[in-house]
């Protein structure tokens, strides 16, 4: 069972040594409509958290020039937002820690300036000038301006299970965790973004919420995740099933693993878990990604003992942005680091029956958020 709720890994978990290395971050991400034209256009928010136990009176950036050469690491909130398409934008407000209020239990809440997350509200606003952007490369971010207030209803978990449990999170066995419990969430509430106003309903969101922290990334960097599900078969709307996929190379006491991916597709109701830590399940997992002229390509097949999942996923290059972190120790590693919220794609659906696979469905997937990268 993977859709198990559990907002105790939704407290912030940078304690101990992970509060002198450690991130920890809030994923938001789903599509609005123009509030005029009523088109469709993806948008994301993030909380990231940097190394509290080094804070300083102001933001300490570790891509600063003179940082790096004192060996100084990161430590702020950054609260990242923006969008994809055309016109791809993200933005980077920074705080230092004495002005941001953290309420670190189950019943988290992040409260900096006028930005604000909590499981059921965000809100906030960020406006970067040209001049700014120019001025700061430290900051890893574009210019622009976005505004919103947004309520969030999380209806769907991916509880990855015992590999983020308690006796593992405080181990620090791995180096990079993760839970999604939203991996479909229902927003609703409105979005300002250079000017024009957009409007997020429950219907047509198609919305997302995980939360990562550890003490360093992944690479290569695989996410792969939509609730806006056709069968092709029927021609009707899946909508209570929602896919997510992720992962890369985890380590585990700093020995990396091989390539592995967690799955897990809830169709309909019915759960097909291809978490590669369920070792009963014994998933297989082959993956690629191709980057071509103008687009990138996913392909993941997953199996385990009672199902297969089979993808192939795209978007354009125009419509995705490289999203920029710096790691915990200060280091930026990844610089190609493709991420995009429009891809679209084809999922075909297996049971196992007999020793033969039997088709489930055949799936048309869009609204995917997608991403991808590797260390220089």
């Amino acid at each position: 069972m993977f859709n198990v709720h559990d907002i105790s890994r939704d407290a912030c978990m940078l304690h101990g040594s992970l509060g002198r290395q450690g991130y920890d971050w809030w994923w938001h991400s789903f599509t609005a409509q123009d509030a005029e034209t009523g088109e469709d256009k993806p948008f994301f928010i993030e909380f990231f958290l940097c190394n509290p136990a080094l804070a300083e009176d102001e933001p300490v950036f570790g891509q600063l020039p003179e940082n790096i050469a004192a060996g100084k690491k990161p430590s702020y909130l950054m609260v990242k937002a923006g969008c994809w398409g055309e016109d791809h934008c993200q933005l980077h407000r920074f705080f230092s820690w004495k002005e941001v209020q953290l309420h670190a239990d189950a019943h988290f809440r992040i409260h900096a300036g006028d930005c604000i997350a909590t499981e059921k509200l965000l809100c906030g606003s960020i406006d970067i000038s040209r001049e700014e952007a120019a001025a700061h490369p430290e900051w890893m971010c574009d210019a622009g301006r976005m505004k919103w207030k947004l309520k969030v209803d999380k209806q769907i978990a991916f509880n990855v299970g015992y590999g983020a449990s308690s006796p593992l999170r405080k181990a620090e066995a791995f180096a990079m965790y993760w839970h999604a419990e939203g991996m479909k969430t229902a927003f609703s509430g409105e979005i300002t973004y250079n000017g024009r106003k957009y409007t997020v309903t429950p219907e047509k969101c198609y919305g997302y919420a995980d939360k990562n922290w550890g003490r360093d990334f992944t690479s290569p960097w695989v996410w792969l995740s939509s609730s806006c599900l056709t069968s092709k078969i029927t021609g009707k709307k899946l909508t209570d099933s929602v896919f997510d996929i992720g992962g890369g190379r985890p380590k585990i006491y700093f020995v990396p693993l091989d390539r592995r991916l967690l799955g897990a597709f809830y169709y309909e109701g019915q759960e097909y878990d291809f978490n590669f830590s369920h070792f009963w399940l014994k998933v297989k997992t082959d993956f690629s990604f191709e980057e071509k002229e103008d687009e990138v390509v996913w392909k993941v097949r997953q199996e385990n003992i009672y199902a297969v999942m089979n993808c192939q996923f795209r978007c354009r290059k125009k419509d995705m942005l490289f999203v920029n972190y710096e790691a915990p120790d200060g280091s930026k590693r990844h610089n190609r680091l493709w991420n995009g919220g429009n891809g679209k794609g084809i999922i075909s659906l297996y049971d196992k029956a007999d020793g033969k696979l039997v088709l489930k469905d055949l799936i048309e997937a869009t609204h995917v958020g997608c991403e991808y990268g590797e260390y220089d």
